[in-house]
């Protein structure tokens, strides 16, 4: 989970907060991944719940294209009013489709 310790630390060295993280596992990923000429069978999956500005997602995003780790990441907007986040939890179940 180093590369959530990561990404939460450019969070927070933004003033941003971190809601939560979930760590799902690894997983068979749907098809498989090519990354720096290596295929990619098999993926350790998270999810981070934060808030923060829009350079902070930014640093995030550059940081996270620039790390040779990760296959894949996504950044995803939640809401745009505190009373549309408020009651979002700081972990993510995963749902298995059986």
């Amino acid at each position: 989970m180093l590369i959530a310790k990561t990404a939460g630390k450019i969070v927070l060295d933004q003033q941003g907060v971190v809601r939560g993280v979930s760590n799902w596992g690894t997983f068979l990923l749907p098809k498989p991944a090519k990354k720096l000429q290596s295929t990619h069978h098999y993926g350790h999956h998270f999810i981070m719940r934060f808030d923060a500005s829009a350079r902070a997602q930014h640093a995030l995003r550059r940081t996270m294209s620039l790390d040779p780790r990760l296959i894949r990441y996504s950044v995803v907007k939640m809401g745009t009013k505190f009373e549309e986040i408020k009651d979002i939890p700081g972990t993510a179940k995963f749902k298995s489709s059986t």
